[in-house]
Formats: C-alpha cells, structure tokens, sequence
C-alpha cells in the first residue's frame, strides 16, 4: 500500500491527511505537542468551564471550500454557529459601525456611505463562490473566471489607506480598516487591502462563524474523518529529519520554512533552501485570554451582538499602529482584535462567566508586556470592562512561538503578507508545495492560500502529492 507521512496537525496538516487518506494511502500524522489541532486548539485557560480558542477563533474561509465539501465534516461532528454582528468597529462616544450577513442591511447602517458599500462589496458578494474558486489556489493558474477575478485582483491591489478613502465617514472607514488590518501590514503598503477585501466579502457571502465547542472541535472532526479511511496520529513526537520516517511515498511538511529547511536538510536543492531561507515572517500578536463576569459594556450598541471587535479608533489610528508596529515599535494604543465567540456559542460559558479572546499586534519577537495596553483599549470602548474581569491567561509573541513553532516571533499566520508573498508564497515556482525532493511536499499556512483554518493549503499540497503519484 502506498504510504504517507504528515508531520504537524494543524489544519493543514489534518486535512492533507484526510485528502491522501481518502484517496487510499496509508496515513500517519506527528505532531510533537501532546494534543493535536495546531491553531485550532481550545482549552480551560481562565476558569473551569469557560472554553477559550487558543489562535484561530473565526472561520469565514472554511464554511464552503473544495476540502469542506469533499472532507465532509458535519458529518463528523463539526457544527458552524454565526453570531447576530459578524464583526463591528466602535469609536469614541458610543458610535461605530457593524457587519452583517447582508451587504444591505451594513449599508443601511452607513448613513452616506451607504451606496458606496454596496458598490464595493455587492458585486464581490454575488461572485465570491468563483472568486475563492481561484482565491483558493496557487496564483499562477489560468483562472476559471477571469473578469470576477479581475475586479477582485484591482480592488486587492491598493493599499488599504487608498481604499479606505472611497468612503467619507468615520464609520465606514474605520469598519473596513478594521478588517484590512488583519493583514498584519502598514495600511498604506500595497496590497495591504487584499486581506480587507477577501474577509469583508466572506463576512456578507459566509459569515464569521465559529465552531460548536471551540476550534479545537474542528480539528476533532478532521481527526474523525481521518481515522474512519484507516489513518491515525501520533502525539508527542518530534520530527527532526526527514530520515526518522523510514521510506514513505509522501511526506508531507505542515511546518514554517525554516523548519522545512531544517528536516530536508542536505536532500533540499540549492535553490529551493535558498528561496526557502528567505522566506519573511511579519509582527506578532500579544495574546490575553480574559475571564469576564456577564457580558462586555460596550457604549456601541452593536458591538454586544458581535463576534468580533476590531478596537483601533479611526482609521488614521489604525494605520499609524499598524506602521509603528512594521517598524519595530510598541505602540501605546495597538490595534487590538476582540472574539466573542460565546455570543454564537453559549456553551463555552458557565453561571454567567464568558470567556473573552482578546490579541494585540506587537513587533515580531516583542519581549514586553501589553496587557495593560489590551485592557486600556478595550475599557476605552467598554467603560468598567477591567471591573467585570474574573481571570486572564497570557500569551506573548515569544510564548505564542514557543505554544506553536510555525508561529516564528509570534507570527500566526506564518508569514509577512508583503506583496511577494501574497501572491507568491513560499517561492516564485509553478508548484509551490513541492520543495525539489520526491514525494516531499510543504503544506502550511507558508503556501497558498495561506492563514486560516480552511485547510485549503493542506488539500491542494495533497492533490499536488497525488498528482505526483500518478
């Protein structure tokens, strides 16, 4: 029988799994902590009984995929719950704005920006399922739709700050700031708005939803589906070369570059270690996990309906953080992103104690402490939130590399979303999984389409591997 190897089981790793296993191969999973899930993880980490996402807490890219539809994971356990607001954006004095479902009920709340709203993100909603039918690969293919695809590309193109100016309110901006911000870049850098767009859409055409239980249910139903076509995992096992593994047909690497670089070892041609070496890590986040006693005083009304907070103030706020950040700088007011993912699912509480996922971004391998700066951010927008505060769980940018080695400098998404590496990650090739040694494929959040529980970078470095099998 033909044999595979997956070392790590982050989503990625689990849902190459499960494509090769399907498939027919004999599959076997290491994973060198002692639990497995990689960024969909959850865990008590406050209070008994409070369930807290370890990283990954919002799932728009993983409801309708290629892997969702062929992996099948309802029907191993896996339930998708959507808060009432996919994601908000207070400001000061109680305003701000909110995300719904529909592009129009967003836009009713936009006052002047109304119109242009629906103008930007009507027309992605419409097409998005074809336009993550090429989102969800390689870049360098010929695409299934290339006029849906185009507008899509122009749009992801400019800068965030350039694309923020389309509207005229504080609301608007600061709403798609918010979620431009996620790309972990200077807002004024180009491309800066590609992560901005494709989340903005996925908000109107999937939602933000979180999984039943916690992420790490996700990573259950994977290890479900998996081991039902004869695979299995093995925790607590470090893999350092490629030689431990014995001689199966595929292995598959759900690991950062430099690790790649380091199990391959002398078997790596040059060329691949050399692109490999270069690849660039971006900031890192603070991570504070809280224990809250009821719910969060938010003076914006619709930010006690959301899932997610995005807490930055304006758009010029947002942008000079972000900026300082890239620089090597600790800002005083950091972008700071808020889940409440028990608003959707009310099982991660109990006797009226929530558990709040809160994460700051901070420079790469940031040595200090910015909880006080987290907590100062939010009780901006949430006068009394530190009074409300039963318990909190710390993580730096250091302790999050240490929790995950992917996460280099407390990176979690594996990678500087510079342009370069937005459209060709993790080097300039035709087949970006494959690293130049037979039946050795990278599969991680490094490789297309990049961060995210979706598993897409898992599936298309499987097929890829099956491909090469043929």
């Amino acid at each position: 029988m033909t044999t595979a190897v997956v070392v790590g089981s982050g989503p990625n790793g689990l849902a190459a799994a499960v494509t090769l296993a399907k498939a027919g191969l004999q599959v076997t999973v290491i994973e060198a902590a002692h639990v497995v899930g990689g960024g969909t993880r959850s865990s008590e980490l406050t209070l008994p009984g409070l369930i807290h996402d370890e990283c990954s807490g919002f799932h728009p890219l993983a409801v309708d995929t290629p892997f969702s539809r062929e992996a099948d994971l309802h029907s191993h356990g896996l339930r998708w719950l959507w808060p009432e607001v996919q994601y908000s954006h207070p400001l000061d004095g109680g305003r701000g704005a909110a995300a719904l479902r529909s592009v129009g009920d967003t836009a009713l709340g936009l006052g002047d920006d109304a119109r242009r709203w629906r103008q930007v993100f009507g027309p992605l909603t419409e097409n998005f399922d074809r336009i993550t039918e090429d989102f969800l690969r390689p870049m360098l293919h010929v695409p299934a739709h290339p006029l849906v695809l185009a507008r899509f590309g122009l749009l992801s193109s400019l800068p965030a700050s350039v694309l923020a100016s389309r509207w005229s309110t504080p609301e608007a901006r600061a709403l798609y700031a918010g979620v431009a911000a996620h790309a972990m870049r200077p807002l004024s850098s180009p491309m800066s708005s590609a992560i901005g767009v494709a989340l903005g859409t996925a908000a109107h055409a999937y939602g933000w939803p979180v999984a039943e239980g916690g992420s790490a249910a996700i990573s259950a139903a994977m290890v479900a589906a998996l081991e039902s076509h004869g695979g299995k995992v093995l925790t607590g096992t470090t893999v350092r070369t490629l030689a431990e593994l014995g001689e199966p047909d595929v292995v598959m690497l759900d690991v950062a570059p430099s690790a790649a670089v380091s199990i391959v070892g002398d078997r790596l041609p040059g060329r691949v270690r050399r692109a490999l070496s270069r690849y660039r890590h971006g900031p890192g986040v603070f991570k504070v996990e809280f224990a809250v006693d009821g719910e969060v005083p938010w003076r914006h009304e619709d930010s006690r309906r959301a899932g997610t907070v995005h807490i930055g103030g304006s758009v010029e706020e947002i942008a000079a953080a972000e900026r300082e950040v890239a620089r090597g700088g600790m800002p005083e007011r950091p972008f700071v992103l808020v889940g409440q993912q028990y608003l959707a699912d009310p099982s991660r509480s109990k006797d009226g104690k929530n558990p709040l996922y809160a994460y700051a971004h901070v420079p790469a391998g940031y040595t200090g402490d910015a909880t006080a700066a987290i907590e100062r951010q939010i009780e901006r927008f949430a006068p009394g939130f530190k009074d409300r505060v039963l318990a909190r769980h710390v993580r730096s940018a250091v302790q999050m590399e240490e929790h995950n080695p992917n996460y280099i400098g407390g990176d979690v998404v594996t990678g500087a979303n510079s342009p370069l590496q937005l459209v060709f990650r993790p080097r300039v090739t035709l087949n970006p999984y494959a690293v130049g040694v037979p039946g050795v494929y990278l599969c991680s959040a490094a490789t297309p389409p990049g961060a995210g529980a979706h598993g897409m970078c898992g599936y298309n470095a499987a097929k890829a591997a099956l491909a090469g099998l043929s």
